[in-house]
């Protein structure tokens, strides 16, 4: 039974996962214990993601960027051949499970616009297309003493990395393999750890080259841009946070659509058309469309093409 909405997990207990129960128990009561197992077992998978990408384990933590972060590595999960309905019920258990907490619907999320169908189709442009704006943004990072963050969101853009690939990039092997290559090879951080098994180049421009100079004089002695002293889930947590104290003064969004930017900008370098999201349809040609999305994929780390749709939006 719900004690105050004060305490942790809103008072249905101090473990995060035993408190969902306790939650969808009071919302059924008797007579539906099937209802009340399911929601348990995939509420229990959130936990997990919870506390193993963001360190959170009191759900009074849990806010709509969270819920939508969950949302985002169910998305790649499809992507990588997930059902999207069991997407979908993994979702919505969350929903469920933390409006029985909250007494509310305020972080409530669309499972179907997620993860409905296997390949989302991007209708929006995404912000940060104008890498100037994003460097910008950087500085003003710099400026308030957040110099790792502020190299990781500029390599996250110049290279069109995850958060995770960008945080754990050694810029100063990467400036070696760019005088060697003029490519990066992106092995640490990577979904599934293909990294290991799949070499990822990645052509690397003027201007990503004075990110990654930035990036490696932010890394100082280091192997990468977590700081020592910090896990994964802390840094995870610390450049979600300091990352949304700047973005809206640049115009900017999630991290993710950074990502996005880049996509967009590598799919007009390769056909000479701006992405088919940018003008509401497709104007380059069938067949240099999709050696383009072949080719942005495998930048970006994806095994499927049909994965691209959500960057840069449909072929039709």
């Amino acid at each position: 039974m719900k004690k105050a909405g004060g305490h942790r997990n809103f008072g249905y207990g101090k473990q995060m996962e035993w408190a969902g129960k306790q939650a969808l128990r009071d919302q059924y009561g008797n007579g539906h214990y099937g209802t009340v197992t399911g929601h348990t077992e995939r509420w229990r998978r959130f936990v997990t993601w919870c506390r193993d990408e963001r360190g959170i384990c009191d759900a009074r933590a849990v806010d709509s960027d969270v819920v939508q972060d969950y949302g985002q590595s169910l998305r790649d999960k499809v992507d990588a051949g997930m059902s999207p309905a069991y997407a979908q019920n993994l979702l919505s258990s969350v929903n469920v499970v933390l409006e029985a907490m909250r007494d509310d619907r305020q972080i409530r999320v669309a499972p179907v616009e997620f993860v409905g169908q296997r390949s989302r189709i991007r209708t929006e442009q995404p912000a940060g297309l104008d890498q100037k704006v994003v460097r910008q943004c950087a500085d003003q990072l710099r400026q308030n003493g957040h110099e790792r963050v502020a190299a990781t969101v500029e390599v996250a853009r110049a290279l069109g990395l995850r958060l995770k690939e960008a945080s754990l990039l050694n810029a100063r092997v990467a400036l070696g393999q760019v005088k060697r290559h003029g490519a990066v090879n992106i092995t640490a951080g990577t979904k599934g750890g293909r990294g290991n098994r799949v070499d990822r180049w990645v052509p690397v421009s003027g201007a990503a080259i004075g990110c990654l100079v930035r990036a490696a004089r932010a890394q100082g002695s280091g192997r990468n841009l977590i700081p020592s002293h910090l896990t994964w889930k802390q840094w995870y947590s610390h450049i979600h946070h300091v990352w949304a104290s700047v973005r809206d003064e640049f115009g900017l969004k999630k991290i993710h659509d950074l990502r996005a930017a880049y996509a967009c900008e590598r799919y007009k370098q390769l056909t000479g058309s701006v992405a088919p999201v940018m003008a509401s349809r497709q104007l380059a040609d069938r067949n240099t469309d999709r050696a383009a999305r072949q080719t942005i994929a495998q930048e970006l780390g994806h095994a499927r093409i049909e994965a691209i749709a959500s960057y840069i939006g449909g072929a039709r």
